[in-house]
């Protein structure tokens, strides 16, 4: 009859500790997610895929801190758009450059090279004046070589840390998840 009881009480302590335990989990998961929802709250708010080629009402309508310019979308180089270069400029955002084309998955695939590279650069160069300083490829896949190319030529590359810890918006809202769902969160 003691042993009976001993076991219960046994059985009882380890049920407890379980139940404590997964509490902790749950509330070391509960504050990251709240961290988390924090950091993109006081971050810089982001919009990908600007171009003279993309509609973009997203711009006037989240107001974001930084804009991903796409310098050749469907072989539209943005330097040939001078009015569409002054407008961009005049909003006074800081500006970065999201690949060259934004073709799909452009920058995994195949091999980059310098004189691509140099291309956008020159382009977004003569629209806004100065060479970017960060870089965000299309759909955030890299191939290795072509990240440390990137990064030889001393360019920020943005990673997917970057879309977790920023509300990263696009224009045309055609990527999920959709704005108004990065807005909510």
């Amino acid at each position: 009859m003691k042993r009976k009881r001993v076991k219960k009480r046994i059985k009882s302590k380890k049920r407890k500790n379980k139940r404590n335990f997964l509490y902790i989990i749950l509330l070391i998961l509960l504050t990251l997610i709240l961290i988390l929802f924090w950091v993109r709250l006081v971050s810089p708010t982001e919009i990908d895929d600007v171009t003279p080629g993309i509609s973009c009402p997203e711009i006037e309508i989240y107001n974001p801190d930084i804009l991903y310019v796409i310098p050749n979308f469907e072989n539209n180089p943005i330097s040939e758009n001078a009015e569409w270069c002054d407008y961009i400029s005049s909003l006074n955002k800081t500006l970065r450059m999201h690949g060259i084309k934004h073709t799909y998955k452009e920058f995994l695939y195949n091999e980059l090279s310098q004189e691509e590279l140099d291309y956008g650069i020159s382009e977004f160069e003569k629209c806004f004046g100065f060479v970017p300083n960060s870089f965000k490829s299309p759909q955030l896949e890299t191939f290795y070589e072509n990240k440390q190319l990137i990064k030889e030529n001393n360019l920020k590359f943005m990673s997917i840390f970057n879309q977790i810890t920023h509300k990263v918006y696009h224009c045309d809202d055609s990527t999920f998840p959709y704005n108004k769902v990065i807005n909510l969160f």
